[in-house]
């Protein structure tokens, strides 16, 4: 018969604790000392004849591991290893070097943030492999991995449930711990989203309180998690309204909930990636029966921003300009809404698809072809919104390298190029009926002084077929600008920034009548 084990948290039922011999289990902390204590009480719970073996990575483990005289197994197998990727490729070889691993219960305590550094890929591939070596020798690993920000690892593990039985977090509190489990598979069943209030006293873990073996009900719907900015200084609308003065304290009151709505507030353009950031993990962790909103309370969002917060999670992005009477109704209006959209477990892919093209200003002819079509094969951005291209043909008596000096793109993603006579502009994001006023800020003249003529494509299929044309231009036909010259110094007094001499200005100073008489 085959063993089961438990997790050393006193009163926890049957659904949460067991571990049967045959799988993989993994527990996050975010303190080590937490990691520490949590594996002594799992070795403590454990029955006398159980077998078991204790990993410390970067550690002693007879510094930091004890046995009970109580309770707990008679003999504990204890063995340390490096802090470095190399130790875990080669666990089990190592493990089977001194023991026969059937029927053990293997408890790897890992070094403080020692998975930062592994990337995602790596981490899938270890858990295969892991789970592979456990359902082979037919025991139990349990992980416990302590670290300063495990969110990000967290989320990611989150999808991998073909190869772990239970994934749970251990997060410190003011005078508690949250035991938050994501999902947790044993021979009484499967259990998911669960949070449980922790104590630890005198070094053991306990159930703040007895709990019912049921599902937690989603009985916060009507719950509105504010930033108190958002309400522009009036007071909360009503009990179920709570206000934060942080998006930090608002976030971490957010993780506890199940089916609220949450209202971030973004002021500065700044803030964006940490609001993301927190937005996706809410998401990811909390599931799609949360409603996530952000309100822009003054104009700080681009479009790419705005997707950016809606690729993570948010249900809506309020814009600055809509009042607050507006705002309470658009909240009203996603009550009972559930987000059906795919958040990648990666935020960094969201970062960099989202954001995608680093480039601004002149590019070559081969490189601006290969940066746009790029984007147009960028499958997370939306259809026929990723930017208008326009094509410039100068007036007679105008060198197209002339054009090109008075083209000044000054956002990032805004690229041009010139060739066969035409100057290229590919404005990111743009919207067509933007145009004009996109070109008005590039260009110090008129267009219709500078150029003759103009085409444009908005649509992606017709830019992904300009642009098939464009690579077809031969080498010669491709601009070059003009050459500065930056190694003579003109009369003028002037400075060279780099790039272009500029004139220093020199202060003047008006003679008053008097002085001008008298100087006469």
């Amino acid at each position: 018969m085959n063993p089961i084990f438990s997790v050393g948290i006193q009163s926890l039922w049957d659904e949460l604790r067991h571990m049967p011999a045959g799988g993989v289990w993994w527990i996050s902390t975010d303190r080590n000392e937490d990691a520490i204590s949590l594996v002594n009480q799992t070795i403590a719970a454990q029955e006398r004849d159980a077998k078991v073996a204790v990993i410390a990575m970067g550690e002693n483990p007879k510094k930091i591991f004890s046995l009970n005289d109580e309770c707990g197994p008679d003999k504990v197998r204890l063995f340390s290893m490096p802090d470095g990727q190399d130790g875990l490729y080669f666990l089990p070889r190592d493990i089977q070097c001194s023991i026969d691993p059937h029927h053990y219960l293997v408890v790897l305590k890992c070094a403080n943030n020692a998975w930062q550094n592994i990337s995602t890929e790596k981490l899938r591939l270890w858990l295969e492999k892991i789970n592979k070596w456990v359902r082979d020798q037919n025991c139990t690993l349990l992980v416990v991995s302590p670290g300063s920000n495990n969110d990000k690892q967290f989320s990611f593990l989150m999808s991998e449930y073909r190869s772990l039985f239970g994934l749970a977090s251990i997060r410190h509190q003011a005078d508690s711990h949250l035991y938050d489990i994501a999902f947790w598979c044993n021979e009484k069943g499967v259990s998911a989203r669960q949070q449980l209030s922790l104590k630890h006293i005198d070094d053991e873990w306990h159930l703040a309180q007895q709990e019912e073996t049921v599902v937690q009900p989603r009985n916060d719907e009507k719950r509105i998690l504010s930033h108190v900015a958002v309400l522009e200084g009036a007071p909360a609308l009503s009990e179920h309204w709570s206000l934060f003065d942080t998006n930090e304290a608002l976030f971490n009151e957010a993780r506890n909930t199940q089916a609220a709505t949450i209202v971030f507030s973004l002021t500065q353009n700044n803030q964006i990636e940490s609001i993301a950031r927190q937005i996706h993990t809410l998401r990811r962790q909390r599931g799609s029966v949360l409603k996530i909103v952000v309100r822009e309370n003054t104009t700080s969002l681009r479009a790419t921003d705005e997707r950016l917060l809606l690729g993570c999670g948010a249900n809506m992005v309020i814009p600055w300009n809509a009042p607050l009477s507006r705002c309470l109704t658009l909240l009203e209006s996603i009550q009972g809404q559930q987000f059906n959209r795919h958040v990648p477990e990666d935020i960094t892919t969201l970062l960099s698809m989202t954001q995608p093209m680093k480039l601004r200003g002149y590019q070559k002819w081969d490189t601006f072809c290969d940066a746009v079509s790029n984007m147009m094969s960028n499958t997370l951005l939306p259809a026929d919104g990723k930017g208008v291209m326009v094509a410039l043909r100068p007036v007679p008596g105008i060198r197209i390298e002339q054009a090109l000096t008075l083209c000044r793109p000054n956002r990032t993603g805004d690229i041009m190029t010139i060739g066969d006579n035409r100057l290229v502009l590919f404005l990111s994001f743009c919207r067509i009926n933007d145009l004009d006023t996109a070109l008005n800020h590039i260009f110090p003249l008129p267009t219709g002084d500078i150029f003759s003529n103009r085409m444009i494509w908005f649509e992606d299929n017709l830019i992904s077929a300009e642009i098939v044309q464009m690579k077809q231009l031969a080498p010669e036909q491709w601009g070059k600008p003009l050459l500065v010259a930056s190694d003579t110094k003109p009369v003028l007094n002037a400075t060279h920034d780099g790039h272009v001499w500029r004139r220093v200005p020199e202060p003047l100073r008006l003679l008053s009548d008097a002085e001008e008489r008298a100087s006469s």
